[in-house]
Order: C-alpha cells, then structure tokens, then sequence
C-alpha cells in the first residue's frame, strides 16, 4: 500500500511567531556586526569604482567600451540582457509561485524581489550611459517635444525595451513594497524610538493586521501576481529581439524569444541560490532558509538549464547539417 511522505516543515527548529518575528527583525534592530561592515566596505569600494568608470566613460565615449564599427554589440549590451534576466527570479517567485499556492517561497520571496529591483536598476544604466549624453536620456521617452517632428523610433525593439523595463520596474517594486507593508509595521510595533515609530508608522501606511485587512492585501496580491506573471515572458521576449529582429545572420532568429526567456530564468534562479547561500550562513538563518528551500531552487535551476542547452543543441544541430547539407549540394553539383 502505498503511504505518501509527510513534507518537511517549511521552518525547523519548532519556532514561534515571537521566535520568528526576534529572529527577523534582529539585523535591523542590533548593531551591524564585523562581517556586515565587511561587506559593506566592499561593496561601497566596488561602487565607487563605477562611479569613477562611469564618468570616464562620460568624458571620453562610449569607445573606452570597446564600441565601435568592428564591435557591433558591445560590452553594454552584453550586461544589459545579462541583468535584466537575473531580475527575473524575484517576479517568477513571486507571481508564479504564489498563483501555484507554492508556501516554499515565503522565506526567499522578499530577497528576490530586492534582487530583482536592484538588477533592473542596474540593467537601466547601461543603455542609458551606451547614449554617451546620459544628461539628454529624456529624448528617447515618446513624449511631445519642441524639437519639431522629431519623435522616437515604434518600430525599433529598442523602444519596446523603454516600456518592459520601465512597466517591470513598476510592477516589481510595487509588488515588493506591498509584500512588505505586514513587515515594516511588525518593525513599528517593536520600535522603542520616536524616529524610528514614526517613520516605519509612515511606511506601514496604517497596517493594523485585521481580518479585512488582510483580506485586501491578499486579494490585491493575487492581482499583481497576475499581472506580473506575462511580464516575466514578455520583458525577456521584448529584450530579445533586440538582437531576433536584425538583419545579421545567426542572429534573425526565432528561437530567441523562448532561448532568452529559459535563460533569463535559469540565470536569475542562479543568483538568487549565490546569494541565499551567504546570506543563511551570515545572517544565521539556517532554519528559515532550509535545505529544502535550496533543493527546491535547485530544482527549478535544473529544468531551466536544460531547456537552455536544448535550445542550443538545436541550434547546433540545425547550423551543422545546414552547413553540411549546403556541402553535399555544392559537391552534388
């Protein structure tokens, strides 16, 4: 007879709410710690070794990027595509998991979907400074001007990109901050002072967790998961082709809309693991974020990854028996 397995529970350690909201609240309540610091030099180091590349960049051209008449899609547009499909796990777990009542994503959700916010916002900044004038971005908005007839480009895919990214962008952080609204107005009840009541109060936006209450929050969640899910096919479909609809062979391509989107996926699930994996071990949050978290994304990793390296064993098979098959007419003739 057949016994179904009872799941593993989804935080370990037979934690409370108390242990839960002390355990959470924690980083933000306590001093920041050595390895906080440290990580916090680092990052700001890196940070300021953009800021100092970028306006290099602006003073002597976008040419210090390796763009030019040999190199027609640079540096820029390589690490645009790159992290606007890392930001595309914070929408995916999100949305698509919690329209599919997936529980497992509770503990990771919030962190992807920072994730994500901080990749677009990272991905913007390419084509913006890949204008050279980053100060005259605002001509590329299809906006009324007082320069004439002088509009932007419909029929240019990378227009398309201004409305997915800047639509993702939207949806994204409003998703974001909602899932939070229960979050920070847990951090104003414990709140001990007045700065820090008033300010997280501010944020909480009157957050008092009845059932009404909730029931809004969860319906407006269900719509904005709604409306997030076709933006985690069509932002990444839009981003591709950029590079499907040129006239370049090996490029004018179909099969990039779906290649793009697996591996936006694939990519953005990867980052999300890097990241957890730190973050559970520095933070201590081993029984929230559990094994069975990772072996869940693992998972979700696993089938990407392979959709990418079928599309890529297609397109190896379909060049190499062109190319032969063009040999054996050749050589028929």
């Amino acid at each position: 007879m057949f016994e179904a397995s009872i799941r593993q529970p989804l935080v370990e350690g037979n934690k409370t709410i108390a242990d839960v909201s002390n355990d959470i609240c924690a980083p933000i309540e306590n001093k920041p710690t050595k390895l906080w610091w440290l990580g916090f030099t680092i990052s700001f180091f890196f940070l300021m070794i953009m800021a100092l590349s970028l306006g290099w960049t602006v003073w002597e051209g976008i040419g210090t990027w390796g763009v030019n008449k040999t190199v027609m899609w640079g540096w820029d547009i390589t690490n645009f595509v790159f992290w606007v499909g890392i930001g595309h796990a914070g929408t995916l777990i999100s949305a698509i998991l919690l329209l599919f009542r997936q529980k497992w994503r509770m503990s990771i959700n919030r962190s992807a979907e920072a994730m994500t916010i901080f990749a677009v916002l990272c991905a913007a900044q390419f084509p913006l400074f890949h204008m050279g004038r980053v100060w005259l971005a605002y001509w590329a908005l299809p906006l009324p001007n007082a320069f004439g007839s002088l509009w932007v480009n419909f029929n240019s895919p990378l227009l398309w990109d201004v409305f997915a990214i800047s639509t993702y962008l939207s949806v994204s952080l409003l998703f974001w901050y909602l899932g939070l609204i229960p979050d920070i107005a847990t951090v104003r009840d414990r709140a001990v002072t007045k700065a820090r009541k008033f300010w997280y109060g501010f944020f909480a936006m009157g957050w008092n967790g009845s059932a009404r209450t909730w029931h809004r929050y969860e319906i407006v969640a269900l719509i904005l998961a709604g409306v997030s899910t076709p933006l985690v096919l069509s932002v990444h479909t839009i981003v591709s082709m950029d590079f499907a609809t040129s006239v370049i062979p090996g490029w004018h391509t179909t099969i990039f809309p779906p290649y793009f989107v697996a591996g936006a996926i694939f990519s953005g699930f990867g980052m999300v693991l890097t990241l957890l994996i730190i973050v559970r071990k520095v933070l201590n949050l081993n029984e929230y974020i559990t094994i069975g978290h990772l072996d869940a994304m693992t998972k979700v990793v696993m089938l990407t990854g392979s959709l990418v390296g079928g599309c890529v064993l297609n397109r190896v098979l379909y060049c190499g028996l062109l190319r032969y098959g063009i040999r054996a007419i050749c050589f028929l003739k």
